[in-house]
């Protein structure tokens, strides 16, 4: 089984302003001459960390990791403002123009994989090949299973406790009720709300119980990002038209990729990485068959490295892919 590439540190850290409000964190690891790859983190608001530069060979790709908009190291801190997908697209262009990347390997999970579709169909001539971990497709069915009825029936008890900040007569919808707290200015309602939202998100990530990712999701400047941002983009749509991905999945062809996604996804459920494969039948599809939707699950990090490593050799007939 494969494991993470050891820790490494970055060789270049950048502060991007990318607006008025907004400077994002970006950061290069691994070879300058290597092949370009951008991690896109999950979330929306979940941010990267030290891990996420070792799903590749540091001594074949030039590892490029940033925090969205609100989240992580990137300021300010959990803002809404201009915070939208199509702001996000265009601040991934900032970057890939800012660090002088012709094409690029896309990397992302959960969110991640949500914006790296969205971008590569946006600007599918600077994508050299995709990895996507845990797809999700953000439909409303989606929404509906993790925030209101669905994944409560598998974690009931983990359920009590996410619903615990909300009085009984606004839980038939959710989402609204917690958004009416994460954006209110009161700042104890708000983080009881973050850290109840935050918590049952990494309760359920992990097909075995992972207090290491349970305790990483309860940070309080994780928790708060993370829920407010997400709250925002859901009540939002995540500011796309319905269906847009699977509608647009024709902007693909001829990028190769692989999904990674753990059949007992309870976050993101299999369907949504099934659909996708249904509308892209040139991607390798990997359903992984002992793991849920967390990346740090031994053998989703197994097939992710293995992709990033195959993917590796596909593309190294091209050269250095940087200008």
């Amino acid at each position: 089984m494969q494991i993470l590439y050891p820790e490494i540190k970055p060789y270049a850290r950048h502060n991007l302003p990318v607006d008025e409000v907004h400077t994002l964190y970006v950061e290069e690891s691994g070879s300058t001459d290597g092949i370009p790859v951008l991690f896109i983190h999950g979330g929306p608001g979940g941010g990267c960390s030290g891990q996420d530069r070792r799903f590749f060979d540091p001594e074949k790709y030039r590892i490029i990791l940033f925090d969205q908009r609100g989240a992580g190291r990137s300021t300010p801190h959990a803002e809404l403002k201009d915070n939208t997908t199509p702001h996000l697209i265009q601040d991934i262009e900032a970057i890939r123009t800012h660090l002088n990347v012709e094409k690029w390997v896309l990397f992302g999970g959960s969110w991640g994989s949500t914006l790296s579709l969205l971008y590569a169909q946006a600007h599918p001539e600077t994508v050299l090949g995709m990895v996507l971990r845990g797809i999700f497709l953000c439909r409303d069915k989606d929404l509906h299973w993790f925030y209101q009825a669905g994944a409560d029936r598998i974690f009931p008890d983990y359920w009590k406790d996410f619903i615990a900040p909300i009085p009984e007569a606004e839980r038939g919808d959710l989402m609204a009720a917690f958004y009416k707290r994460l954006t209110d200015s009161n700042e104890i309602a708000k983080m009881a709300a973050a850290k109840a939202w935050s918590i049952w998100e990494g309760r359920c990530a992990t097909l075995r119980p992972n207090p290491e990712v349970v305790n990483d999701f309860a940070d309080p400047h994780k928790a708060v990002s993370l829920a407010r941002i997400e709250a925002h983009y859901f009540m939002n749509q995540i500011f796309v038209a319905p269906n847009q991905i699977l509608d647009n999945m024709d902007r693909l062809q001829g990028i190769p990729a692989t999904i990674v996604h753990g059949r007992y996804d309870m976050v993101c459920p299999l369907d949504n990485a099934l659909a996708l494969h249904d509308n892209w039948p040139d991607a390798k599809l990997h359903i992984i068959r002992d793991a849920g939707h967390a990346s740090r699950e031994p053998s989703i990090v197994d097939a992710l490295v293995r992709a990033t490593d195959e993917l590796a050799h596909e593309l190294s007939g091209d050269g250095d892919q940087s200008s």
